[in-house]
């Protein structure tokens, strides 16, 4: 009961924290979320920042899940690459309201200058490794991390100027460029659409 508490209170945390920001998220706001009294919520946690931390690890957890479904569930590593794009239209409704989840964390906790961001950049990290990994995978050792990065950048790119912009086609009309990129980087001809 008392580790099932505990994980409800960070999943209710991370999602106020996503939609509100860290630090406009009071321990109220999370303790009303989960519906428990203060003092059983102190009794879980004392701090706001361990809340956060465990938010953090809660996030990283969900990210490597994420992560290891598409290397599992996609034959080449173009394929698990797309799978990385088109999260971006999977999740637009979100995208679009509050930006990137890990974007907009990471970005929180810098301007804060927050001792938490570096465990904040180390979920950015886990997309940049993962990346960096399928791109080698598909015979691109040499370049494999600058690729990661640049569409990692974009990936960021888009999620901020669609929050910002709040336009579906956007996002749409960038992952089509993205896939368009990776295949021109990949060397995969692209069919011709007959018209």
């Amino acid at each position: 009961m008392i580790l099932q508490t505990r994980a409800a209170i960070a999943a209710k945390a991370d999602d106020l924290f996503y939609r509100q920001g860290y630090e406009r998220t009071s321990f109220a706001d999370i303790a009303a979320a989960v519906k428990i009294s203060r003092g059983n919520f102190y009794y879980h946690f004392k701090t706001k920042d361990e809340i956060l931390d465990a938010v953090i690890e809660l996030r990283a957890e969900r990210t490597r899940a994420m992560l290891d479904g598409w290397a599992a569930g996609a034959k080449t590593p173009r394929s698990r690459i797309v799978a990385f794009v088109r999260m971006l239209i999977d999740n637009r409704a979100k995208i679009m309201l509050y930006g990137c989840p890990v974007g907009t964390l990471c970005g929180e906790l810098a301007k804060l200058d927050h001792a938490a961001q570096k465990g904040a950049n180390k979920i950015m990290a886990q997309f940049a490794d993962w990346l960096t990994a399928r791109f080698v995978e598909a015979g691109k050792r040499r370049k494999a991390s600058e690729l990661a990065r640049h569409l990692l950048a974009r990936a960021q790119g888009v999620s901020a100027l669609a929050n910002a912009l709040h336009d579906e086609n956007f996002i749409r009309r960038e992952v089509a460029a993205m896939e368009k990129w990776l295949d021109g980087e990949l060397g995969v001809k692209r069919r011709k659409a007959k018209g």
